[in-house]
Order: structure tokens, then C-alpha cells, then sequence
């Protein structure tokens, strides 16, 4: 288990050297992006809005996209390229997975992405300068899922509480040698209710961001990461159909933009950190009370799942662990000097 941790830990930087090549994802949209002049084509199909892949290549100013079978590819060469699959809802940015609302879909011999994936999704990860409400921040509120009586996933090597809690209390230490001050909704074994967790993080009225870290649990084959942001109003909760409630505007709407964008960092970041044989699974919205009421730019992170063979030695590794909370610091830094003015984001070396 350790040697193969180790090969990870080698290969993280082939994998780094090879996204440096594309030139990274966010960070590289980031700091690049400049859109063109020209409009984008809105038409409404099955009574939604979607906008033509045609004029999003011209707005961002992809130079070609080209087509073979369902397969769609919008590039500028070694620079940023964007896959899509007509009739799928997967989206690759820089081999980085996103997973849209609506599919892909043909109209005519144009193929449309809904307007609510393109301005809630692609459009901060794109241009996140552009993100409205995004907050100068300085605080950083790790809340470490489950704990007391809740242990959340659990296996014969330990507790997703307990592994909650060791990656938020690297990644803490972390950050404040960065600067940053660091809230934890909580720094022991104990029980916190999902609302007291949104009340700790409210409770703090200075910028803020809020990541909530957990450990998955499914069946034996289930494996990867993946980050969860707060689905917008209009937008089901992950694997499910859209119910009424669905359209109730939540506290933690408010910054869907910077939410997403910060997932993406994060994500994004975290993946280089665990290497090549990391299994991405996608930056996805959902319903979760604890991303619904916090007022400040909000995502929820699995590291992993216990129920796999293999990622349960992983999780249980400490240098797994560290990788983790190094991606999320990483990604926090960077993703606030993407959101400055003038400023570019500085990729590892």
C-alpha cells in the first residue's frame, strides 16, 4: 500500500508537467480568458434556454472546434481545450470533469448547451474576474463532516470522522502559515447538527470560504473524488429529477459564481496533488443542507471512498491525508489571487 502510494506521489508530477502543458485549467483561464465580441446565440428548445457551442467558441475565443461522432472538442492548442459528448451531460475543461444539468443537444446541425450550465458553470470557471459577489477573504471555515455519535462511512481501518478531522486539522495548520485565519466547526471528536455547522459558519461576517471535507462510502467498485457545489435555483439535486423545491432560492445561492469557481480550484488542485491514478469523478451540484445556508462561497469535498479496497488503505495513509489538505491549500490560495484585478496565478513548479 505505501509503495503505491509512493508510484503516486512520483507520478503526481508527470501529471502536473502534462496539465502545465495544456497550461492548468483554472488557473489558466483564469488569467487568459478574453472574451470576443461577438453575441451568443440563445434559442429556446423544449421550453429552456440553450446557448450554440458555435458562439461560445467565439465568445471566449477558442479557435477551432471540431467534431467526430457525438464527440465535440473546442481548443486552442497547448492552451485550453473544452470536450463535450452530444446527448451527455459530462464536460471535460483541461481533462478536468464537470457534470452539466441538461445534455448536450443537437438543434438543426448546432449543438446547444442549456443556458443555466453555461452561466452557472462554465461561465465562472471561464472568466472568474468576471464572478460578481466574489469576497475578498481572509477567513477560512474547515468543517470536518460527522463526528460523536455520527462516525458517517466506516470500514475496518477507522471513520470517515475521524479522517474528516485529520485532513481539516492539516490543512488548517497549513493555511494559517499562509496567513490565513482558520474557523473549525470542530477541532474534537464530537457531534455538531448540520444547522449548527451553518451557524458556525454565519457567525463569521468578515470574507469568507467554506469547505465542508468528507470521505465517501458506496458500493465495492465505487471509486475517486469529487466536489459538490450548491445546485442553483432551477437545478435538481445530483442523480435525481428537479422537484418544485427546487426552485426555492437558498441562502448560499448567492454566490452559485464564486462556488463554482472555487470547486474548480479545489478539484482541480487536489487531483494534481494525488496523481495519475486518482479516478475523477466530477465537480456536481447538489441539495445539501449544509451548502444551503451558508452565506458565504461554500463547496463540500469527498477525498475518496472507504468502501473501495484499495482507496481504504489510501484514506488511511497519512500521506494521502496530507496530499489532500496541500491540494485544498494550494487551491485556496490560488483561486484568491485569481480573483484579483490584476492578478496572475503563480503554477507549481
Amino acid at each position: 500500500m505505501c509503495r503505491n502510494f509512493h508510484t503516486i506521489e512520483k507520478r503526481r508530477w508527470t501529471r502536473a508537467i502534462l496539465q502545465l502543458a495544456c497550461v492548468g485549467l483554472f488557473y489558466v483561464f483564469a488569467t487568459g480568458v478574453r472574451a470576443a465580441d461577438s453575441s451568443l446565440d440563445v434559442v429556446k428548445i423544449d421550453g429552456r434556454d440553450f446557448v450554440s457551442v458555435e458562439s461560445i467558441k467565439n465568445f471566449y475565443g477558442f479557435r477551432t472546434i471540431s467534431r467526430k461522432g457525438n464527440s465535440l472538442v473546442l481548443e486552442i492548442p497547448k492552451k485550453k481545450r473544452m470536450s463535450l459528448t452530444i446527448g451527455g451531460r459530462e464536460c471535460l475543461m483541461n481533462e478536468v470533469k464537470f457534470v452539466f444539468t441538461h445534455p448536450v443537444t443537437m438543434s438543426g446541425d448546432k449543438a446547444f448547451i442549456s443556458r443555466i450550465d453555461f452561466a452557472k458553470l462554465i461561465d465562472p470557471v471561464l472568466r472568474p474576474r468576471f464572478i460578481k459577489n466574489a469576497e475578498n477573504f481572509g477567513t477560512i471555515i474547515l468543517d470536518p463532516g460527522h463526528g460523536g455519535v455520527d462516525a458517517g462511512a466506516t470500514n475496518s481501518l477507522g471513520t470517515e470522522a475521524s479522517y474528516n478531522l485529520k485532513v481539516a486539522t492539516m490543512a488548517k495548520l497549513m493555511l494559517e502559515k499562509r496567513g490565513f485565519k482558520v474557523v473549525m466547526t470542530r477541532d474534537s471528536d464530537r457531534y455538531l447538527s448540520l444547522q449548527e455547522r451553518v451557524d458556525v459558519a454565519n457567525a463569521r461576517t468578515e470574507g469568507a470560504l467554506f469547505l465542508s471535507i468528507h470521505f465517501n462510502s458506496g458500493g465495492s467498485e465505487a471509486r475517486g473524488i469529487e466536489t459538490f457545489t450548491l445546485s442553483p435555483a432551477g437545478v435538481s439535486h445530483y442523480g435525481r429529477d428537479t422537484i418544485a423545491s427546487d426552485y426555492t432560492q437558498r441562502a448560499g445561492n448567492e454566490h452559485d459564481s464564486a462556488n463554482v469557481a472555487l470547486a474548480t480550484a479545489v478539484h482541480w488542485s487536489v487531483l494534481r496533488r494525488l496523481g495519475t491514478n486518482t479516478f475523477d469523478r466530477g465537480i456536481k451540484r447538489a441539495r445539501f443542507s449544509v451548502l444551503s445556508g451558508v452565506k458565504h462561497p461554500a463547496i463540500l469535498f469527498e477525498g475518496g471512498f472507504m468502501s473501495h479496497q484499495r482507496e481504504a488503505r489510501l484514506i488511511h495513509n497519512e500521506r494521502y491525508q496530507r496530499a489532500i489538505a496541500r491540494g485544498i491549500v494550494d487551491a485556496i490560495a490560488r483561486y484568491r489571487n485569481a480573483l484579483k484585478p490584476t492578478g496572475t496565478i503563480a503554477m507549481p513548479r
